[in-house]
């Protein structure tokens, strides 16, 4: 979601700021913006701060930048996905704090505060009335900009003392970096609910130092990466840095240890692919291949947390509890099967949004797992501090950053290796969480006493295939492209799976609405008859997910009920299915059957499909209108 970037040092910082708010475009934004302190270059002369915003992608930001000389040592930058305020540009972050009683200027010029903000302040309505009554007028719409002028209230010659005492008055979420115009040399930082962390200068950038939601932000910059935890204020300036919590008391090297952070981004090149979604489908048999490297056995020591043995968790719990959100929610909710068929762990899945907000009964011999690509899911992160608030501390998360505050907070972890994740419509990133969901249902099942060696043995072959089985599946792309051709021209869909494969239709159909803009649903096949049945015509098209499972009869029934009211089938069937094509009914053959596994390879068509019907309709894949990749507001 949005992103910060932010940087002291002794040269000009601004094409620092702009190129980490490149890295940061894949999560999505409407607005752009940077700001600087010019009297940071020794420029007595101008002496205050200036800041470019703009409603266009950085590329345009850094133009603008350009024409207008816009240089400086300090500096805060910012990639905003509207919440408060409409897309605009005086909605754009850095915003400003002119003092009371005074109209906002023109907006190039910074005023006495310039701040950048994630998050969602949740008292803001309270704080812009008492704030008026000060007179301070508002330029904006949104919630952030009550921070500044709060901070511009509070400020008496330290910004350091303003923005903790600031902080203390907020309600919500935030992460935030904030410059003043009488402080030309330091960046103040804060955190709470949303993600930062601080970069350490080394080499020939010793002395320099930055802030940035995500460590993405400053690969190349620096390797060097402090992780803020909640609550952690951090006071920025040429030479030396350092963090107190947010009453103020010191934090040491041995609390918020400098960790190596290998952010490369090369990860992020595009490649020959016309999208990045297309680059990360293609990238799955690898995937996967990454994350399962190096298991040569099914064993709790896998899922080992820096503070916690799986094996011992394992014993003491009874039942799981998944908490995820989006697609890492259908990824939980295929899970559920696998552990209630192969571990008979009675398994429940919560959408984390919902999880905190009505009243369940807890269980201390619950496994309390997550899931999330990024770690930093701010609803998923909030369900599980709930969880653990009523008394529920066996937790592990299945993640796909080992630095996430997912991986922190919980005491077992395993984190998969997708590898960097640009399109916000997840692919690679969802099989890969399967694979790690799969092996966690087979480790809980051995510790339960129930898989022999001998299932263990043909789990683990069958896992080591996958590659091979996801580059024959693969393989069906031109046949994909010549459905998406005729999905393009619709406005409806219907998907249709059973048992372990409605969750797949559940994916398959949140692909295509999310990158085509094609309303789609999906439903148990077997509810056909209880109520989707009456939204088919030949122009709903219905995309059925066939394998060859115990279920695969019912849901040849199913399919009738379908032909028999003039719908159109388009059917994803195993090779030995004997479902046939048609008029009226479309099949592409799957190369293989893949038992318990066969989500993995289903999923798959219905990504390629989302993708070429999106790109059929000329639709921004990679950056889907409305919506972030990493959803860290709630």
């Amino acid at each position: 979601m949005c992103g910060i970037v932010a940087a002291v040092a002794s040269r000009n910082i601004v094409p620092i700021l702009v190129q980490g708010l490149q890295r940061l475009e894949y999560r999505g934004y409407d607005s752009c913006g940077v700001a600087v302190h010019e009297a940071s270059l020794g420029n007595t002369g101008a002496g205050g701060l200036r800041r470019a915003r703009s409603t266009a992608r950085v590329a345009e930001l850094m133009a603008q930048v350009q024409h207008e000389h816009l240089q400086g040592a300090t500096g805060i930058a910012h990639t905003r996905w509207a919440t408060h305020g409409a897309p605009a540009v005086f909605n754009a972050h850095p915003h400003a704090s002119y003092g009371p009683n005074v109209a906002p200027a023109d907006s190039t010029r910074g005023g006495h505060v310039a701040l950048v903000h994630n998050g969602i302040i949740e008292n803001y309505e309270a704080l812009r009335t008492h704030l008026r009554s000060r007179g301070y007028e508002f330029a904006s719409q949104t919630d952030t900009e009550v921070i500044a002028h709060l901070i511009d209230s509070l400020y008496d010659g330290d910004l350091f003392a303003a923005v903790r005492q600031a902080v203390q008055q907020l309600r919500g979420a935030y992460a935030i970096a904030v410059i003043h115009k009488d402080e030309p040399h330091r960046v103040v930082g804060a955190r709470a609910g949303s993600p930062l962390v601080l970069g350490v200068g080394t080499g020939a950038q010793a002395g320099e130092h930055y802030l940035a939601s995500d460590a993405m932000a400053l690969a190349g910059v620096s390797d060097q990466i402090v992780y803020l935890e909640e609550g952690d204020l951090v006071d920025l300036q040429p030479g030396r840095y350092w963090l107190t919590t947010q009453g103020g008391k010191p934090m040491d090297a041995q609390q918020r240890p400098v960790r190596t952070v290998a952010a490369h981004s090369g990860a992020a090149e595009l490649g020959p692919y016309r999208h990045y979604m297309q680059k990360e489908i293609f990238e799955q048999p690898r995937a996967i291949a990454d994350t399962l490297d190096g298991i040569e056995a099914v064993v709790p020591e896998l899922f080992d947390g820096p503070h916690a043995a799986a094996w011992r968790v394992f014993k003491e719990i009874d039942r799981v509890l998944i908490l995820a959100c989006g697609t890492s929610y259908y990824s939980g909710c295929t899970a559920k099967y696998w552990l209630e068929d192969i571990a008979a762990i009675p398994t429940q899945v919560e959408v984390a949004s919902e999880y905190r907000y009505r009243t369940s009964v807890p269980d201390p011999r619950t496994l309390v797992v997550t899931i999330s690509q990024s770690g930093e899911t701010a609803d998923t992160l909030a369900a599980l501090r709930h969880a653990q608030s009523l008394g529920m501390q066996h937790t592990l998360t299945i993640c796909n950053v080992a630095t996430s505050a997912m991986v922190r907070e919980c005491k077992l972890a395993y984190v998969t290796r997708a590898g960097v994740e640009i399109g916000v419509a997840s692919t690679k990133a969802f099989t890969t969480q399967l694979a790690g969901l799969f092996l966690l249902t087979l480790a809980l099942a051995q510790t339960k006493g129930r898989l022999t060696p001998e299932q263990e043995a043909a789990q683990l072959k069958t896992m080591r295939h996958l590659p091979v089985a996801l580059q024959a599946v693969l393989a069906l792309e031109p046949q994909i492209m010549g459905w998406a051709d005729e999905f393009a021209k619709k406005e409806n869909a219907l998907f249709l799976g059973r048992g372990l494969h409605y969750p797949i239709a559940l994916e398959g159909a949140l692909k295509l609405k999310e990158i085509s803009y094609i309303h789609a649903e999906a439903y148990p096949a077997g509810e056909l008859k209880h109520g989707p049945l009456a939204l088919v015509t030949s122009s709903m098209p219905v995309v059925a997910v066939a394998p060859h499972d115990a279920l695969l009869e019912k849901l040849k029934s199913n399919l009738q009920e379908v032909r028999a009211r003039g719908g159109v089938l388009y059917v994803l069937a195993d090779a030995d299915t004997q479902i046939e094509s048609s008029e009226g009914m479309h099949v592409i053959r799957m190369p293989e059957h893949y038992g318990q596994l066969s989500p993995l390879l289903h999923v798959v068509p219905l990504q390629l499909l989302a993708y070429h019907t999106a790109c059929a309709r000329g639709t921004d894949v990679d950056k889907p209108r409305n919506l972030a990749k990493s959803v860290t507001v709630e």
